[in-house]
């Protein structure tokens, strides 16, 4: 016969899953002191994972309520982002809320009021309106003139008076480029978003200086090889049928699912990835080293960015003054298996149109 099971928590139990003695869980578990922090929540933790109610007197009480607005779900980038960011949140004791800003929902504007009406402390906004160039940045001085405390990732706007977190969005498109370049490619594009956002704006500027630099290209020439469309699956597949009509071996792309939508229309032409095409993605998405072939990829910072923008977030909250300007996170080039080198002879087969003459 096998025993019941216990009525309580088990010290054992407890101390190997937190990795610390029993004297240490007793002590957490009776509120003594003498515990350091990181300590007490391991203990706190191992509760959680074994499926152990907390002691009443251990639940921290939240500190306030803090609104999260990002744009979906469906990329991966975007949870990614928002676990961290909540996580880090919840360590400092307060109670993130998750808006999504899905087709048909509500608006970023409608988000953040139904925020105020619950007296949130705080607002981070991930890829929101401030990215786009065509919105109105008065809102987010309204904002600030209400007295909500809020941080910005990925879209910079100087008429925006706030804290900034952003990847090097140049700095990717360059390093993209250089890879694909040392590997024999000639003919490069890129598959980026919409125009009216500063991520995509940034990676185009970092694309053309690299093509002049390392393709010889001129900004008009390489400029051809540029195709704006979304970002997402559909929108990669659609931007590679333009690019490899005009003869591209190797394509950079503005995130992950582009990449993939690229690397479907290719599989559509009967084209091997990567013997007769290289793709470059940009995010480093969970999962996406699991691909066929897995991605070669950009990584965006995630870790670094989402704990800086709730570091300045805090301190804004707690009434310190916090510097109002972007901070710029450098990030990686992974290479995997969805770039080799160039297909031989390939020597730019498709004339470029001259300048002006470009059709989407």
């Amino acid at each position: 016969m096998t025993s019941p099971p216990a009525a309580g928590p088990r010290l054992a139990d407890i101390a190997a899953q937190a990795k610390v003695s029993e004297a240490t869980v007793s002590r957490v578990l009776n509120g003594k002191a003498g515990v350091a922090d990181t300590t007490r929540q391991r203990v706190l933790a191992a509760l959680d994972v074994l499926g152990y109610e907390r002691p009443v007197r251990l639940r921290r009480r939240s500190a306030g309520l803090v609104g999260l607005v990002i744009p979906e779900l469906t990329n991966p980038v975007f949870p990614a982002f928002a676990q961290i960011i909540e996580q880090v949140l919840a360590g400092h004791g307060y109670t993130p809320i998750l808006c999504t800003q899905m087709p048909g929902g509500a608006t970023e504007d409608e988000l953040v009021e139904q925020l105020e009406e619950r007296d949130v402390a705080g607002i981070v906004f991930m890829s929101g309106l401030h990215a786009d160039t065509t919105a109105d940045p008065a809102r987010y001085a309204r904002l600030a003139g209400r007295k909500v405390p809020f941080v910005l990732i990925n879209g910079y706007n100087e008429h925006i008076q706030a804290t900034f977190v952003s990847p090097d969005d140049r700095a990717a498109a360059r390093m993209a480029v250089r890879h694909l370049s040392a590997l024999g490619h000639h003919r490069i594009g890129l598959a980026v978003g919409p125009a009216r956002y500063v991520p995509a704006q940034r990676k185009v500027e970092g694309f053309l200086a690299a093509s002049t630099e390392l393709l010889g290209r001129s900004p008009d020439e390489a400029g051809e090889l540029v195709r704006h469309t979304l970002f997402s699956v559909e929108g990669g597949q659609v931007a590679a049928a333009t690019l490899l009509d005009r003869g591209c071996t190797g394509i950079v792309c503005g995130s992950d699912l582009m990449a993939l939508g690229v690397i479907r229309e290719a599989a559509r032409r009967g084209l091997r990835v990567p013997h007769e095409v290289s793709v470059v993605g940009f995010d480093d998405s969970p999962l996406i080293a699991f691909t066929d072939p897995p991605l070669t990829t950009v990584r965006q910072p995630v870790q670094s960015m989402a704990t800086a923008a709730v570091g300045a977030l805090l301190e804004e909250m707690a009434g310190n003054p916090v510097q109002h300007t972007e901070f710029v996170f450098q990030p990686d080039l992974v290479v995997r298996g969805s770039t080799a080198q160039a297909p031989p002879a390939v020597q730019d087969p498709v004339p470029l149109r001259p300048p002006g003459t470009w059709m989407p």
